[in-house]
């Protein structure tokens, strides 16, 4: 067994996370802000807390040491999916910058939260480019995918290649399409989450061909999420170890196909915290550690 930063499927063994109470803060903070966010509803507040405390408590059943990020004035509630503002790395974290106006503060925000931690910070990405955390994948520990997007540019991909190709990481670039534009919440984990060394949960409609392609050359089964289960975020897949999962409630038909597929799938409620913000659990969730077997 061996303990990695590069991995979305290992055995969980740490993760941030930012609870409801620290994001949305309050009902009127909600009220202020969720429509210049383009969530598609205005969220209950005590609704929330509610749903958040399932899923944490989900999260604690695997053993994973959790850590929180703190309430800041500085950055909205679109800050409790806290995947997006940085990349963690074997050699340090890479601090992200967002495409989102809105959500510009956030890296510097979990900066000053890493930093009290003591997690070494390996670089920033710097204007113009950008990169959110969403758009970025391990493949295995030595390829990361990385969503070309409306939130993640060329030049951050550049810099992400600069910080990490000498270190024997190969970065690659998947060419995304418009789809809904460049106000839509659209990433490289909307259509893709990796849930073992060999499967995959995938949006194959959205799905450029040749990163399709390599996905099957380099062994993936895939896991097909169906049309009416796409806005519902059911391609939005966190695995807490191999092949064991945690999915928003509704989406029935990726749940079976992944049952079909040998794994175990355990449902939150999400409508607060997930189907209005747009955000599913890999999105809730910044994962630091796991465990691979060698």
């Amino acid at each position: 067994m061996r303990q990695t930063h590069h991995s979305e499927y290992g055995q969980l063994l740490s993760i941030y996370i930012k609870p409801v109470s620290e994001g949305f803060v309050s009902q009127q903070t909600i009220a202020e802000q969720w429509e210049q966010l383009n969530y598609l509803g205005q969220p209950d507040y005590e609704s929330a807390l509610s749903e958040y405390k399932q899923f944490e408590n989900t999260i604690k059943s695997t053993g994973a040491e959790i850590k929180h990020f703190s309430k800041s004035s500085a950055v909205t509630m679109d800050s409790i999916y806290c995947r997006d503002a940085s990349i963690f790395t074997d050699f340090g974290v890479i601090l992200c910058n967002m495409g989102k106006e809105g959500r510009m503060n956030e890296p510097n925000a979990a900066k000053q939260v890493y930093e009290t931690n003591g997690e070494n910070i390996l670089g920033e990405i710097k204007a113009p480019g950008t990169v959110e955390g969403g758009d970025v994948a391990w493949l295995d520990d030595r390829t990361l995918a990385v969503g070309r997007t409306y939130r993640t540019n060329d030049s951050g991909i550049a810099q992400l290649r600069a910080l990490l190709e000498p270190n024997g990481v190969e970065v690659i670039s998947v060419e995304l399409p418009h789809y809904k534009g460049e106000s839509d919440v659209f990433h490289l984990m909307s259509i893709l989450s990796p849930v073992d060394k060999d499967l995959a949960v995938v949006y194959s409609p959205l799905m450029p061909i040749t990163f399709r392609e390599l996905l099957i050359d380099r062994g993936f089964q895939l896991v097909e999420v169906p049309d009416e289960e796409f806005d519902s975020m059911g391609c939005n897949v966190l695995a807490t170890s191999p092949r064991n999962c945690l999915i928003v409630a509704g989406n029935p038909i990726t749940q079976s196909r992944l049952e079909a597929a040998g794994a175990t799938v355990t449902v939150y409620q999400g409508s607060e915290i997930s189907v209005k913000g747009g955000g599913g659990p890999t999105c809730l969730t910044r994962p630091v550690l796991r465990e691979l077997e060698d």
